[in-house]
């Protein structure tokens, strides 16, 4: 009896089991882990679009906000979203500035939920505390109006983002102006030649809010990614599928070059792709470059060059 109680294998009552090895941690738990360090800057995402009382004369004109769309539905692991101010083409300007009108009211309205950002440290802020960061844009070419002096005013509104989907002589001179200004120049929805011209002109990088990266070709991504751009991808409901993509994309551009649009569930959000994406054997860096990291460094490199413009004509 003394023999076995003396055995040393055999673990007192109480007693904690011997330290090993951790577990590793499951993909998931990885994901969720990573998102909520790094939540996704969304691209080109469609905020709720208020009652027009010119339309609809039965509407009251001071409440031009539906509570139920209060705050915009969104995916838990978003950080910022750049808020598509795309109108109809007989809207135009009128439209637009309707439209930005309308998002900052929303904005102000949920001040739990969002806030209003301009620049990276106003993104960061906004993030840290525990708000979404709102970025107005992109703003539709054909709302430009071919004035340069549009473009102005609408940097001073906020809007921190235009689309560009022709390539003439004014579109030349207005890439120089949001240089110059510090808008982004979204090339969503342009041809490859659109997008050639573009980023033989533009000193800051570029982005594609809502880029459609199957339709592009192979050598018109890897100039995005010589070139610092970066391609923001629609999340479509099979994992699988938007990792092909992005698969695709990284082999082409590079991880640099990758960014997220939105997603078709938000719901759902990210965490099933980034699942996937850590299961492909994607590092931890590159994960958070496409959740955050290259989004913010374009919004960066354009305040940058922006500075440095203003510091020139000084």
């Amino acid at each position: 009896m003394a023999d076995l109680l003396d055995d040393p294998t055999t673990t007192p009552c109480g007693a904690p089991d011997p330290p090993g090895e951790a577990r590793p941690l499951d993909e998931t738990t990885r994901a969720r882990a990573l998102l909520a360090a790094r939540p996704v800057v969304e691209g080109h995402t469609e905020p709720p679009r208020p009652a027009d009382p010119d339309l609809d004369p039965d509407l009251d004109p001071d409440r031009d906000l539906d509570p139920d769309d209060l705050p915009p539905v969104r995916a838990a692991e978003t950080g910022a979203q750049f808020w598509s101010l795309h109108v109809d083409a007989d809207d135009r300007v009128l439209g637009t500035l309707r439209r930005i009108d309308a998002a900052r009211a929303l904005v102000a309205a949920c001040p739990e939920e969002l806030r209003l950002a301009h620049t990276t440290s106003e993104v960061e802020h906004a993030r840290n505390c525990g708000r979404v960061a709102v970025l107005l844009g992109p703003v539709s070419w054909a709302a430009v109006g071919g004035s340069a002096a549009t473009l102005r005013a609408y940097h001073a509104l906020g809007v921190r983002a235009v689309s560009l989907t022709r390539f003439d002589r004014f579109a030349r001179e207005a890439v120089r102006e949001m240089n110059r200004l510090g808008l982004l120049v979204d090339l969503a929805g342009a041809d490859p030649d659109t997008v050639r011209q573009t980023l033989a002109v533009s000193r800051a990088p570029v982005l594609l809010t809502r880029a459609e990266p199957d339709g592009m070709p192979d050598e018109v991504l890897r100039l995005l990614g010589e070139k610092g751009g970066v391609v923001m991808v629609p999340v479509s409901p099979d994992a699988s599928e938007t990792a092909d993509r992005l698969d695709r994309l990284r082999a082409l551009a590079g991880p640099g070059s990758l960014g997220l649009s939105h997603p078709a569930s938000p719901t759902t959000g990210y965490t099933p792709l980034f699942t996937e994406l850590l299961r492909r054997a994607w590092p931890p860096d590159d994960l958070a470059a496409l959740a955050h990291g290259n989004a913010t460094r374009v919004l960066r490199e354009t305040e940058f060059r922006a500075r440095e413009s203003r510091l020139k004509g000084a």
